[in-house]
């Protein structure tokens, strides 16, 4: 009896935090997805980097408007259609395309900018609507 208790309270705390994980979790929108990509000034800059990614998911995490968020790094591009020239990526989706212009003027959003745009050389955007 002694034997079962382990593994079964095992599967017990992995089933509770699985289902805590899943409650947290946001459904992908389909609606309007906002893509980011960010070439840093100084990609190699361990210290910026840990700035800008600090104020990116504090960012993030305060948005009203943003519904689902994804922060990405370029990997080593092993094939010849593959960019990995940029430092940092962001792609939130929303319910809609004036959902995205709010969160554009949003405060969270401001601050962000002020607290990063030294860091960066360039940035381009990639927005869609889904095609349901």
């Amino acid at each position: 009896m002694k034997k079962l208790v382990l593994p079964l309270l095992l599967i017990f705390s992995v089933t509770i935090a699985l289902a805590q994980k899943k409650e947290t979790m946001q459904e992908f929108d389909s609606h309007f997805a906002h893509v980011v990509y960010f070439w840093f000034k100084e990609p190699d800059n361990t210290i910026e980097k840990a700035k800008f990614e600090a104020s990116l998911k504090k960012f993030m995490a305060n948005s009203k408007y943003a519904k689902t968020q994804y922060i990405g790094t370029a990997p080593k591009a092993v094939r010849d259609v593959v960019d990995d020239s940029f430092t940092y990526n962001l792609i939130a989706t929303f319910a809609s395309a004036e959902d995205q212009q709010k969160y554009q003027e949003e405060p969270a959003h401001l601050v962000f900018i002020e607290e990063c745009k030294h860091m960066w050389e360039k940035v381009i955007v990639y927005d869609s609507n889904g095609i349901n």
